[in-house]
């Protein structure tokens, strides 16, 4: 088990590192003016690259821990793992930059070298206590996140609970007359409705443009029993595995079959154009001033999820609903 908490982005450790590096240049300035044996760059120097060594050991360390380590003990010791790596992170920085710089003869190695272990001891647990509160303010960041999240997906699943396949209701009356007229059709056509369903109740909110699209294939195989196979269905789809919100394009198919059939045959076409998935067809054509229930659930779906928008047009004749798909 891995302790999200715990877990810090390359961003996080950016500005980790450059807060790292601005808290050593201004304990470097302390140092320049208490002592004018101090007065060089070298400590300014010193104090910048030590910070940063603290700084990206921790890095180190934690992703070692993160990955390896905590999720093979118990949660009883993480915090205590945390404090230890976070000492070494401190007195090993010390270390570590102490006998890179001590070759040079700098002024502040001189300064520091009767005391090292002393300072090396401080400074360990100064990260320890610096990395608390990193850990306090990240676990705060990581629990927002979390909790917009959850309130992200509960409003989408609010809205896939507010789909109602209205043609749920007719498909069973008119598998009800099949099953007197054709027993053999009845039972397909009953498969086919435990299969749309059994998609409607998956727990996704994301799925392939392919699955959708086989779904979409089912239903228009259940629509056909009322409308006796007008309703003709063809895809034109190159990119089949883009993720898209489910129901997207049944719901498009659905609202076309309602508000556009005139009797006849109903062609609708799915097709894709670079970024833009098209839905048309050559029923009735009408001018959508606002989107209705269905369509703006759509249209949320598709803004909560950050896939892309959605909009319409008349085009030669053709009744076109269009989601353009946010590039990656």
């Amino acid at each position: 088990m891995k302790d999200v908490e715990l877990e810090i982005s390359i961003r996080d450790w950016f500005y980790i590192t450059l807060i790292g590096a601005l808290f050593g240049f201004f304990i470097a300035l302390l140092f320049y003016f208490l002592d004018q044996e101090l007065h060089h760059l070298s400590t300014i120097g010193f104090a910048i690259a030590l910070s940063m060594a603290i700084s990206l050991l921790s890095a180190f360390l934690i992703n070692i821990s993160n990955h390896w380590i905590l999720p093979n003990v118990h949660k009883v010791f993480w915090h205590f793992i945390s404090f230890v790596f976070s000492f070494i992170s401190g007195y090993g920085g010390v270390l570590i930059i102490y006998w890179l710089f001590s070759g040079y003869g700098f002024a502040i190695i001189t300064t520091i070298k009767p005391y090292l272990h002393y300072i090396a001891i401080t400074t360990g647990f100064l990260s320890f206590l610096i990395g608390l509160i990193l850990h306090k303010v990240i676990s705060m960041k990581y629990r927002h996140e979390a909790i917009k999240n959850d309130f992200l997906e509960s409003k989408i699943k609010a809205l896939e609970e507010e789909l109602n396949p209205h043609f749920l209701f007719n498909a069973l009356n008119s598998i009800s007359e099949l099953i007197y007229l054709d027993q053999a059709k009845a039972e397909r056509s009953i498969l086919d409705l435990s299969k749309f369903l059994r998609n409607v109740i998956s727990k996704e909110s994301l799925i392939t443009l392919e699955h959708e699209l086989q779904m979409v294939q089912t239903y228009i195989d259940i629509e056909n029993i009322r409308f006796a196979n007008h309703i003709h269905f063809d895809t034109y789809i190159i990119q089949k595995e883009i993720l898209i919100p489910k129901f997207s394009i049944q719901l498009l198919v659905e609202n076309a079959i309602k508000h556009g059939y005139l009797g006849g045959v109903l062609n609708i076409e799915v097709y894709q154009e670079k970024d833009h998935i098209i839905v048309q067809n050559n029923g009735k054509l009408e001018e959508i001033r606002t989107f209705g229930t269905g369509l703006a659930n759509l249209k949320k779906r598709l803004e909560l999820l950050q896939v892309g928008t959605l909009a319409y047009q008349r085009h030669q004749q053709m009744m076109q609903f269009i989601i353009t798909l946010e590039r990656s």
